[in-house]
């Protein structure tokens, strides 16, 4: 580390106050452009491994900023890692892309109202982050030119957050292996962040498949030998098993094909699953207590099983010198101006979907976040959760993650109800407060050498001390770049015709004629909201 301490640029404090209020003014100008970009990526809506209009979108935006663009890392068509600069410190700066199924919505209606009946949309907000990030980096790049500031800039994306499908292979084939830093940003709503174990849930994701032989259901039935028999006892095994789990476990399955038609006994048939748990031992004793199972299914069913990974993330750890710099910026910065109409649209969804009164930490929930949340300390004590493969690069790298305001407090989650904002001035002006918080948080760190210093002495001497990172996927694990290829197929040419065209139009809501915010009249009936579930 003393070698990276001596490369840095150190400035005066004077100057660093100096070239801050300039960022902030920089990012302020460009409000414009980051809006077209939030808009643009919204308007996309597509599905984890499919994101190849954002990605594309995203990577011409960085080549025209001078960045050198390595496309399709780690055996991902949509991956990237973009980078600018030179010499030491390498940050590396991230957010997720991806989509959620069934979420289309119209940006700045109170209700449920798709773009297109029954496809993707953003019902996560993964569209604001990049924005966020790429806004905050090129009005840094200016500085760094300038005042010829050593450092190396390197973006990327999180490809397939939602099926958790591309972070532990970024990890395993050496991505991050130079990184010094890594700075990665998330939709909330409000401006914040935390450190040391957040409470989450690690996870792995399998696909368990199995093979029969199939006949005529009415006429030979004893010939056959049914897949799908197999797959639903399996389930019936595990979820005898799930009596005597802990408290901690989640574990949660769809069954993705079930056969063709009742008159044919099915010859092939799979289940998905997800298991998740507080700590790696925990997660590999499900994985491996479901393959047993499986096994089981095989043996009673004369069929033939294979199983493959499909995701994997560990419980999250994240750097407290990293998330205490940034937060000082944070305070800096404060929440955005909400407009009485943000205001509006907020309560409007909240009452539409029933929203609880207060949040898990028992604050209220009434309209858009006004004050500033806490630095977040580690879960004393967490009964589980969602996952999120960030969690992977925090275990090798110290790693914060920038929370910004673009969406209403009180939704479900994984919901169209959650896109709602996601196109409208609440998303850019929590956006635009993000960048400012990156933009001078990076700034910190390339010019102030003790704040990685510290960051690699809390990694080494707190974080990894007790619990070193062992991989979830196997050397040779794939990433499951097919999964949403026939969704896609089905929904993006009657997407194609909403992509949003900047040239033409000032805003998404423009183009789609929304009136900002436009609430549903009075007695008509509230619309049902559907269930939602974590990563």
């Amino acid at each position: 580390m003393s070698q990276l301490v001596f490369s840095q640029t150190k400035l005066p404090a004077k100057k660093i106050d100096a070239l801050k209020k300039e960022l902030v003014g920089e990012i302020e100008k460009e409000k414009v452009f980051t809006q077209q970009m939030v808009d643009m990526v919204f308007s996309f809506g597509e599905l984890g491994f499919q994101e190849v209009e954002t990605s594309k979108y995203l990577t011409d935006i960085l080549k025209k900023n001078g960045f050198a663009v390595q496309e399709g890392i780690a055996g991902i068509p949509t991956s990237w890692m973009a980078t600018w600069g030179s010499g030491k410190p390498v940050i590396a700066i991230g957010s997720d892309i991806d989509c959620i199924p069934k979420a289309s919505q119209k940006p700045g209606v109170a209700w449920h109202d798709p773009i297109v009946e029954g496809a993707p949309g953003h019902g996560e907000g993964h569209n604001s982050g990049q924005p966020l990030n790429v806004t905050a980096v090129l009005a840094l790049k200016k500085i760094m030119e300038r005042e010829h500031i050593p450092g190396t800039i390197v973006m990327w994306p999180g490809v397939a957050e939602e099926q958790l499908g591309s972070k532990a292979y970024y990890v395993r084939d050496g991505f991050f292996k130079d990184i010094d830093a890594c700075i990665f940003t998330h939709v909330a709503s409000n401006l914040s962040v935390s450190y040391g174990d957040g409470g989450g849930n690690g996870m792995i994701s399998v696909k368990f498949n199995f093979t029969g032989e199939s006949a005529h259901s009415a006429g030979a039935p004893w010939r056959g030998r049914s897949a799908l028999d197999a797959v639903e006892l399996m389930d019936i095994a595990w979820n005898y098993h799930r009596e005597h789990m802990e408290p901690t476990q989640r574990s949660h399955y769809v069954v993705v094909d079930g056969g063709d038609q009742p008159n044919v006994v099915p010859s092939q048939a799979s289940v998905w699953y997800y298991f998740r748990e507080r700590t790696y031992p925990k997660i590999k004793q499900m994985y491996d207590d479901a393959i047993k199972m499986a096994h089981g299914a095989e043996l009673m069913t004369g069929t033939k099983m294979s199983y493959t990974v499909l995701g994997s993330a560990w419980p999250g750890h994240f750097n407290k010198p990293m998330a205490e710099a940034m937060y000082q910026n944070i305070k800096m910065v404060g929440m955005p101006e909400w407009s009485a109409d943000d205001q509006l649209l907020a309560r409007a969804v909240q009452k539409e979907i029933n929203s609880p009164k207060t949040d898990q930490r028992n604050r209220p929930i009434d309209g858009l976040d006004t004050k500033l949340d806490s630095l977040r300390e580690p879960e004393k004590v967490s009964m589980g959760g969602g996952s999120d493969d960030i969690a992977d690069i925090s275990w090798n790298v110290p790693t914060i993650v920038l929370r910004f305001p673009a969406n209403i407090p009180g939704l479900p989650g994984h919901n169209w109800a959650n896109a709602i904002s996601m196109a409208t001035p609440i998303a850019h002006k929590g956006v635009t407060a993000g960048a400012k918080a990156e933009a001078l948080t990076l700034l910190d760190m390339f010019v102030k050498p003790q704040i990685i210093d510290s960051a690699w002495a809390y990694f080494k001497n707190v974080q990894t001390k007790d619990t070193k990172y062992i991989a979830l996927i196997s050397p040779t694990d794939k990433p499951a770049i097919d999964l949403n290829k026939k969704i896609m197929a089905e929904f993006r040419p009657e997407m194609k015709k909403y992509y949003y065209n900047p040239g033409q139009y000032k805003t998404y809501l423009e183009q789609l004629g929304i009136k900002y915010p436009t609430l549903k009249p009075a007695g008509v009936t509230k619309t049902a909201t559907a269930a939602s579930t974590e990563n």
